[in-house]
């Protein structure tokens, strides 16, 4: 039965393309809305609701506790929200980078993996791992989620299955974690498709702009005191009451968005300054995402390799967009820009990858 309505689903969201490219045949809006509705289908999400109690004994000896994690506004965090099987945690080359970009141009900040699946590491996945915790500043760290959320604002509503009516479990997840895990740490959040180019070791308060209008939940920080601890409560806040498991963007750039436009007395990202946001900063989209996600071809594209360097030239870190670009092959030793910028930012990973990045 499950089988069948996996493929109903997928079926469906299929339907919705084909209607879609039939009245407007725009290859953006296709590039957009793919990945979206194909993830209709059933996400597993069995690792949200296991307990510590029930933890197996195939982990890595460099997995800390979660609770050796020091509230400081110099912490910065990733999130592996997926729920893995026998096949073991997989983590990809692109993501790795991610992660040692971080590490190698924050040298002074700590860089966190939390992961939610209870299983080992895929052999590959392991090589990977070891890669990163050569850095000093790596930990990783295997989180529950029913001893995550006590004694916070979210512990009711998450108890009571909210998660259960999102049509994309998985990247709603990922929503809550990171408003959760600055409400409790302070720090910096990070996407998993978010290269770091540049130091962030003296960036407090701050979100960025995707574009003019709309703040986007990709890099964020807040601080542990004051202004921050302000603004997670604030975002805590509204994402208990605006969650909407049946909008994609609603629960992530939504409720980062809202915040400010409450906090700032205005609706636009452009007129979000910070005289008008009380200290907080929204950068310009030239800071975190200097490629919109509707030009993500220009990072595979060899031929205008030197506009596209130029273009994330005063950016403190870039957003690949791997919701659309995830399976577009780089070979090792390519000159795409995507390719340049990791051999440069994450050179450990690039270069012990295998034959693909």
């Amino acid at each position: 039965m499950a089988l069948i309505k996996k493929k109903i689903m997928i079926g469906f969201g299929c339907g919705i393309l084909l209607c879609i490219f039939a009245f407007n045949p725009d290859n953006e809006i296709i590039e957009k809305m793919t990945p979206y509705l194909l993830s209709f289908s059933n996400e597993d999400i069995s690792c949200y609701a296991e307990s510590s109690t029930l933890r197996e004994s195939m982990t890595l000896d460099i997995e800390a506790p979660i609770n050796e994690i020091i509230a400081d506004d110099r912490n910065i965090f990733f999130h592996e929200t997926s729920c893995f099987g026998k096949e073991g945690i997989v983590m990809t080359s692109r993501q790795a980078c991610a992660i040692e970009s971080a590490a190698m141009m924050n040298p002074t900040m700590k860089v966190h993996l939390f992961v939610l699946s209870n299983v080992n590491y895929s052999s590959e996945t392991k090589k990977i791992i070891h890669i990163l915790t050569n850095y000093k500043n790596v930990v990783i760290h295997r989180i529950f989620m029913k001893e995550y959320v006590k004694n916070t604002p979210l512990q009711d509503w998450w108890e009571s299955g909210v998660l259960r009516s999102s049509r994309w479990p998985k990247s709603h997840m990922s929503d809550i974690l990171r408003y959760l895990t600055l409400w409790k740490f302070g720090g910096i959040y990070l996407d998993l498709d978010v290269v770091v180019i540049t130091s962030l070791e003296k960036l407090y308060n701050f979100a960025g702009a995707e574009d003019w209008e709309d703040v986007a939940a990709g890099v964020i920080g807040f601080s542990t005191t004051g202004l921050g601890r302000k603004i997670a409560d604030a975002c805590l806040r509204d994402l208990k009451k605006n969650f909407r498991g049946n909008v994609w963007g609603n629960n992530g750039p939504g409720v980062i968005t809202r915040t400010l436009q409450k906090l700032c007395a205005t609706k636009y990202a452009r007129d979000m300054t910070s005289a008008r946001c009380h200290g907080f900063t929204v950068y310009p989209p030239s800071v975190f995402y200097p490629i919109h996600y509707k030009m993500w071809k220009q990072y595979f594209d060899i031929d205008n390799k030197n506009e596209t360097l130029k273009a994330i030239e005063k950016a403190s870190a870039i957003h690949v967009w791997n919701k659309l670009s995830q399976s577009t092959i780089i070979e090792i030793g390519s000159e795409v820009p995507y390719a340049v910028i990791a051999n440069k930012y994450c050179p450990k990973i690039y270069n012990n990858c295998g034959k693909t990045f």
